[in-house]
């Protein structure tokens, strides 16, 4: 008995939502056009993403300082601290507060909650500041109000080191060289570690002064008076118009020694004649040495400057670095002699570009694995089918993280292979199935249209409601609050619209892959040119009962059939799972697995921040500095080092909420150790950090002083 057909399609009323989309794309030639969209929409994606290392976090941090001269720290508290604290606490979105009270001024660290527009938040508290200036005690100085976000962390640092120069002329350099990388446009905040200015110093001879009836004191408004200059006007004269000049500001050291300090015997006495005018670097405040490592254990350490460079909000940080490199690169031979050395003592460009290229190649391997496995158990026509599905859907992902705002950082790639584990289940559910009914001796007298039609009707309800169920497991932990939600949710965002979009391929793409990869993969009746609905024979029906196996049916029903037909095998089996559970569980409790909210991360950096008592001089800090990082140097792992005493070495995530880059004075310093590259060692940062602290605490407690040993945040 057989049907005749009527039409292409059997009536689409019987079949669900799966298998209507499934025969409305089969044969469309709309199809292939989605799949080309998606790939190049993908494409797209990657190059226009912004490559960082980290994941961007709206953490708005605001600086409200208040100077208040002469007044003592317990003065400043009573009466600037604590009525401001007062009145920030009534801003809206003020999630903490942290207030450092000093003698001369206090300053308030107002952290918004994550998410706050920083915008918003600035007008917010400028406002509540300005309307209450009348509030502000006498002597105070008005508010100095100072946003901070992570933007503001730089990510390259160029470190110009020279064993010739002093460390007056490498700031010199510096600046200039700072000059010419302000020309980048993506190029933000730049800032220049290390070195004296240029100043022209006065030595007064108490002798000479003595011997003219001269003091000190009458000399500073002297010169003060006299390094001036102003417009006083215009004079007319000729059908012409001259501005007139008064007075003209101080060039060299020779302007000020001709200044008239006074008069003796009827003959000015000019300043030089009573000091001495010396133009040059300014007094030492502040020590930069750049050291090598074991590799160059007999180099001498150099007098270095630092500039560090970050970048503007959205910028791409590989571009960015590459710009400012190659803008430094051209500078050499001419504004940089060869005997400066240029060290990069800090490259996140590289770091992002390096983990973003492992996380891709881990992504490739992933898809790979997955096409091997299908393979193998499956074939290589259904391998290609499923494997068409992965840069599909992923693209589709990459999409969604671009119109997101979102960059390519870890985490999001991070959210991208975990997904890639789960959104082939639907393609391969599809794929099996249609493979299974291709095996059917009911198929034979089908297309292989009809087949697939089929198949993916057969399995779409349990595919749509298994898809749902992940997306809403997934999908709440974009809802965490704190500091972990906007740095965890790409992944929750990324894997639910990848399993969405995966749904939509395995019903569009996987069935027209499927006709095109499969045609002539099973044997079918050749005069079967339409949809056909003809009774089975006794024969076919036959046929159709038996389930062909192979090892692993064999395998699994040798297993579950004891199970299935014993009770007791099942409470065993039972029992032994929830021991198995209970047991996982009890591993956190005794210690045996450690908690923590991220893993150690392998960096190639990490500092060390040192605090001496209150009166060390700054000669005595540096010195205590260096033989910290003289017992560092011999560690085979390190590649070079900077001493930074007097201020902070460029500062991190971490030294961005902590304030580090605040750190000022004759007590401080900072050693940054800078590691070999991850593939030349074989022992992680951490490991190396925890090596060196035993070192590192024994010289602190033989001076006294107070040490850490900071590693850069995962």
């Amino acid at each position: 008995m057989s049907a005749t057909p009527s039409s292409a399609f059997p009536d689409p009323a019987k079949y669900g939502f799966a298998g209507r989309m499934a025969a409305l794309f089969i044969d469309s030639k709309l199809t292939p056009i989605v799949v080309a969209a998606s790939l190049l929409l993908g494409f797209f994606a990657v190059l226009m993403l912004p490559r960082e290392e980290e994941p961007q976090i709206k953490v708005p941090m605001v600086d409200v300082m208040v100077g208040m001269p002469g007044a003592t720290a317990a003065e400043v508290e009573n009466r600037i601290t604590r009525p401001m604290e007062k009145l920030l606490w009534e801003i809206p979105g003020v999630e903490y507060l942290y207030s450092t009270a000093s003698p001369g001024g206090n300053m308030t660290i107002v952290r918004f909650k994550v998410g706050t527009d920083l915008e918003n938040a600035l007008v917010r508290l400028n406002q509540k500041l300005q309307a209450n200036f009348d509030r502000i005690p006498l002597g105070a100085m008005p508010p100095l109000v100072k946003p901070r976000t992570i933007d503001d962390v730089p990510i390259l640092a160029l470190t110009f080191h020279s064993a010739r120069y002093d460390h007056a002329t490498l700031h010199r350099l510096a600046t200039q060289i700072d000059d010419a990388v302000k020309q980048i446009p993506l190029v933000a905040e730049t800032t220049v570690i290390g070195g004296e200015h240029r100043a022209i110093r006065v030595q007064l001879d108490p002798s000479r002064l003595a011997s003219r009836n001269l003091s000190a004191a009458a000399l500073v408004p002297m010169l003060q008076q006299a390094n001036a200059q102003a417009y006083t006007g215009a004079q007319s004269f000729g059908n012409r118009e001259t501005l007139l000049q008064t007075g003209t500001f101080f060039r060299d050291a020779r302007d000020v020694g001709a200044v008239v300090v006074g008069a003796a015997d009827g003959r000015p006495i000019y300043l030089r004649d009573v000091a001495t005018i010396i133009d040059g670097p300014s007094e030492p405040s502040t020590y930069v040495l750049f050291g090598q490592g074991a590799q160059a254990a007999g180099a001498a350490e150099e007098a270095a400057v630092t500039l560090a460079i970050a970048k503007r909000p959205g910028a791409n940080a590989v571009e960015v670095v590459a710009a400012v490199l190659a803008k430094v690169e051209a500078q050499k031979g001419t504004l940089i002699p060869a005997d400066i050395g240029v060290a990069i003592t800090r490259n996140y460009g590289a770091t992002a570009s390096e983990k973003s290229n492992e996380l891709l190649l881990h992504m490739g391997i992933a898809v790979f694995g997955v096409a091997v496995l299908i393979l193998l158990f499956l074939g290589w026509r259904e391998s290609i089918v499923v494997l068409l599905a992965i840069p599909v859907t992923l693209g589709l992902t990459l999409l969604v993280f671009y119109l997101y705002g979102y960059t390519l950082n870890r985490i999001t790639l991070f959210a991208l292979i975990f997904s890639i584990g789960i959104l082939v289940d639907d393609a391969i559910v599809v794929v099996e199935n249609i493979v299974r009914h291709m095996g059917l001796p009911s198929c034979r007298r089908k297309r292989l249209l009809q087949i697939a039609v089929e198949a993916v009707d057969e399995v779409g309800n349990p595919t749509i409601l298994a898809t749902l169920a992940v997306v809403a497991a997934v999908l709440p932990m974009a809802f965490v609050s704190g500091l972990m939600g906007p740095y965890m949710r790409p992944i929750p965002i990324g894997s639910s619209a990848a399993m969405l979009f995966s749904l939509v391929v395995a019903f569009v793409v996987t069935p027209w892959a499927a006709l095109k990869m499969l045609r002539g993969h099973a044997q079918r009746d050749s005069h079967a040119t339409d949809f056909v609905d003809a009774p089975l024979t006794e024969e076919e029906e036959a046929a159709e009962e038996t389930v062909a196996e192979n090892t692993f049916t064999r395998l699994y029903q040798r297993v579950m059939r004891p199970l299935l037909a014993h009770r007791s095998w099942r409470w065993a089996f039972l029992t032994a799972v929830a021991a198995a559970t209970v047991g996982a569980m009890g591993l956190v409790g005794v210690g045996a697995v450690k908690v923590k909210m991220l893993p150690f991360d392998n960096k190639s950096e990490f500092q060390i921040i040192l605090n001496l008592p209150e009166g060390t001089t700054l000669e005595q800090t540096t010195r205590v500095a260096r033989e910290m990082a003289a017992a560092i140097r011999t560690e085979p792992e390190v590649r070079d080092y900077e001493v930074y005493a007097g201020t902070a070495s460029p500062f991190n995530f971490n030294g961005l909420v902590r304030h580090y880059f605040m750190r000022r004075g004759s007590t401080v310093a900072d050693v940054q150790v800078n590691l070999l590259p991850k593939d030349e060692r074989k022992a992680q940062s951490h490991e190396i950090a925890k090596r060196i602290r035993p070192r590192v605490a024994a010289i602190a407690q033989k001076y006294g002083a107070a040490v850490a040993v900071a590693e850069v945040p995962p």
